[in-house]
């Protein structure tokens, strides 16, 4: 499965959430915009596979985090079964910067019955 099928299947039934909620900003140089992975009431969620294109998702929901006055917290999938090197980082770095992270076994996802 994609990122976009993990955003898909769980932002609603994990956290009561909308998929991929567009915010816009100022910056100096004009106006840009976001899109968050998932985003509820409370929280503001990104969500990424055990890979390295997951690196940013702390910068990404922080960034979210402070665009909504919500709560951010990182959702990693498990893909291989292994707590490996991109898992390793993104949870020191988020538990450094306070941030939530939950960790899901894909086979969860993949097949809830077992």
């Amino acid at each position: 499965m994609t990122e976009a099928h993990y955003i898909a299947l769980l932002c609603a039934s994990l956290f009561g959430g909308e998929a991929e909620r567009t915010h816009t900003f100022d910056y100096p140089g004009g106006e840009a915009a976001i899109r968050v992975d998932c985003e509820n009431d409370r929280r503001v969620v990104e969500v990424g596979l055990d890979k390295r294109s997951s690196l940013d998702s702390l910068q990404q929901v922080l960034f979210a985090a402070e665009i909504t006055g919500k709560e951010p917290v990182v959702l990693l999938i498990d893909t291989d079964g292994i707590f490996g090197r991109f898992e390793w980082r993104i949870a020191r770095a988020a538990n450094i910067a306070g941030v939530s992270i939950i960790i899901l076994p894909a086979e969860l996802v993949d097949d809830p019955t077992g």
